[in-house]
């Protein structure tokens, strides 16, 4: 089983949203703050992207091996390192750190750029960014430290706000679009797909056929599921049903939502229906899901 990055970190973080009562947001990311001593990290893979971000107002002599490369420079404030999922990276760093680390899982960040941002990311996902300064980036981190500093309900309010603000940015800053090439080859782009999402979002009340989204995609139904389960990985009508169940999801954090209503806003028949479509998708009844 892959290791956690805060599990060969030399101190431990002081403030770790995993730990946090009133912060939801483990589905976006975890996020954790560190103030260490000089000292070092051994080389490791992880299975999941890590995002630095660097608060230390003094610049300070780091080392950073990268799949056997050795860089040696100076950090500097709101200077970000980004280590995508499946690199091996090892630290050395000789002076007091003050970093923000946060942790993305590439499936959940490919499927947040798929539905909330309609765009189709490569598998690699985040280019090799060695360090970059984006002091944006950083506010946003300082935001969500500050959030879980106090970690209250609104508090945790706006934990999840600003960590999907920063995933947004850092998606749309440096997220590797899948290659042209491969797009055109399957003859379905990322402006098909935010046409074809568009459309499910403004109907998810109503029945949505597969001839409904090729129309909108501009193709034949035939060819469209093809292409569409070749680019996203699942045909749109598994896609469609996922979209409305997450959407349901969203909605049932209001415990005051009937899920009857809920169940006609995201276009399923009644709720009977919904609740045989929820359980298969998620292993739950709504009512357990809401329980838990």
């Amino acid at each position: 089983m892959p290791r956690r990055y805060a599990d060969i970190y030399p101190s431990l973080p002081l403030l770790n949203s995993d730990a946090m009562e009133h912060v939801s947001a483990a589905a976006l990311m975890s996020v954790r703050y560190f103030q260490a001593e000089p000292d070092t990290m051994p080389e490791e893979v992880f299975a999941e992207h890590h995002i630095l971000l660097n608060l230390c107002e003094t610049p300070h002599r780091v080392q950073n091996r990268r799949d056997g490369d050795l860089r040696d420079f100076t950090f500097y404030k709101d200077e970000v390192i980004v280590t995508p999922a499946g690199m091996r990276s090892g630290w050395r760093w000789f002076g007091k750190s003050d970093v923000i680390v946060v942790t993305l899982d590439p499936l959940k960040v490919e499927q947040f750029a798929q539905k909330e941002l309609g765009m189709l990311l490569d598998t690699q996902q985040l280019a090799d960014l060695p360090q970059f300064a984006d002091a944006d980036l950083c506010a946003a981190g300082v935001m969500m430290r500050d959030a879980l500093e106090n970690d209250d309900l609104t508090s945790g309010v706006m934990f999840e706000a600003i960590s999907r603000v920063l995933l947004v940015k850092l998606l749309q800053r440096y997220g590797q679009h899948r290659p042209e090439e491969l797009a055109l080859s399957a003859r379905f782009t990322s402006e098909h797909f935010k046409r074809v999402l568009a459309f499910i979002r403004s109907n998810l009340d109503r029945t949505i056929t597969v001839n409904d989204l090729a129309r909108e995609a501009g193709m034949s139904p035939s060819h469209f599921g093809r292409v569409f389960k070749e680019t996203v990985g699942e045909t749109p009508m598994q896609y469609v049903l996922a979209y409305r169940i997450e959407q349901a999801m969203e909605m049932m954090a209001d415990a005051a939502r009937p899920l009857g209503s809920i169940a006609l806003d995201c276009g399923f028949a009644d709720q009977a229906h919904f609740s045989r479509s929820f359980k298969q998708i998620t292993g739950q009844t709504p009512r357990q899901f809401r329980t838990a």
